[in-house]
């Protein structure tokens, strides 16, 4: 036993790495090791010859258990200590600059974001879908018909197929809407979510690009009435704005939505700038109505048990509305000027009780 001592203690001072001393574990103490072989032979031994060899060899293999757990912890001291000295930094030195080097959250993000905080504490959930569909999602399905001016040419971008090629065609979606019609699909009513996302028309002006961002909402139950669609959307722009804010509907025709209403808000006009909730002036900025039954049905959903509103309105445009943005066609410049100007900081996250 003397000779197995200094065999494995020797080795064990002299492992280079924990893999090393893996091996001397396994040779000494591990299942086919020596001293575990000759633990095995207490068996047989005469009752007198195991009261000597039993505490002997339980006292060995404490003894080498021990000598591993030390080699091991020096091991680690000594890596660690190796990676200081290579890792090692200066804590006198002054701070980086935080200035012009700092990025910043695009005014688009922000109001994404913005949006889906005050929506979320209204129990609406975020659905989102391709930005590639198939004439059925994005018009189809909308009840929007074949004639309409918005399946021309002119205001939709289509994807072309090769000649001979007879699948449907495809087009960059228009609107979020056809996000409705999968969630319907998918989940079935009840439904409460807002489908915010990417959307594309052909067209370029001071409020209008060729692609710009959309936010719809859903709302299906067996009780939902125009009632509710106001409460929703008056409590979303009180919050959004910072301020209360009425709201004006006024009777419109949407092909999706019957009634449909596009929503006005309170707002008056002072040196060229525009002041929401206040004044006896009004801007439109949404459409809405209570979902068709055409629509409702396209997403499988039985329009004689469920009824429920929809809207829409674009993300750029409310942007521009609060934080005083003249030109919508800036937001895709990428003028650094522009977007430090504008931007937010990456840690100011929106949130209801930080503030939006």
């Amino acid at each position: 036993m003397e000779e197995l001592r200094q065999k494995y203690l020797t080795e064990v001072a002299g492992a280079a790495d924990e893999s090393a001393l893996e091996t001397v574990r396994l040779a000494a103490i591990g299942k086919k090791g020596e001293v575990s072989l000759k633990m095995r032979e207490l068996g047989r031994m005469t009752p007198e010859e195991r009261q000597v060899a039993g505490p002997a060899l339980n006292a060995l293999k404490d003894e080498i258990t021990s000598a591993i757990a030390a080699r091991k912890q020096a091991l680690g001291d000594a890596a660690l200590e190796e990676r200081l000295r290579g890792e090692w930094l200066d804590v006198t030195l002054p701070g980086r600059s935080r200035g012009a080097a700092m990025g910043t959250i695009h005014p688009v993000s922000q109001v994404w974001e913005e949006v889906t905080a005050i929506f979320a504490d209204m129990g609406f959930a975020v659905a989102e879908g391709p930005q590639i569909e198939t004439d059925f999602y994005n018009f189809d399905a909308l009840n929007i018909p074949s004639h309409h001016p918005a399946r021309g040419e002119m205001d939709t971008f289509y994807m072309h197929r090769a000649e001979g090629d007879n699948r449907p065609p495809h087009v960059l979606r228009t609107h979020t809407s056809p996000v409705q019609i999968r969630t319907m699909q998918e989940q079935g009513a009840p439904i409460r979510i807002i489908a915010p996302g990417r959307v594309y028309r052909a067209d370029y002006d001071q409020t209008h690009t060729p692609m710009f961002h959309q936010v719809e909402g859903l709302a299906l139950d067996k009780s939902i009435s125009m009632a509710n669609l106001k409460w929703v959307l008056e409590e979303f722009f009180t919050a959004y704005f910072g301020t209360t804010v009425k709201t004006r509907f006024r009777a419109s025709h949407f092909p999706f939505t019957e009634p449909s209403a596009e929503v006005d808000i309170q707002c008056s006009w002072e040196d060229g700038q525009v002041r929401v909730g206040e004044g006896d002036g009004w801007l439109e900025v949404l459409g809405s109505g209570m979902v068709h039954p055409s629509v409702l049905k396209a997403g499988g959903i039985d329009p004689d048990q469920w009824q429920g509103f929809a809207f829409g309105m674009g993300i750029d445009r409310i942007a521009m509305l609060k934080y005083g943005i003249p030109d919508l066609r800036a937001f895709f410049d990428s003028d650094l000027r522009w977007l430090r100007h504008y931007g937010f900081s990456p840690l100011a996250v929106p949130t209801l009780h930080g503030g939006v």
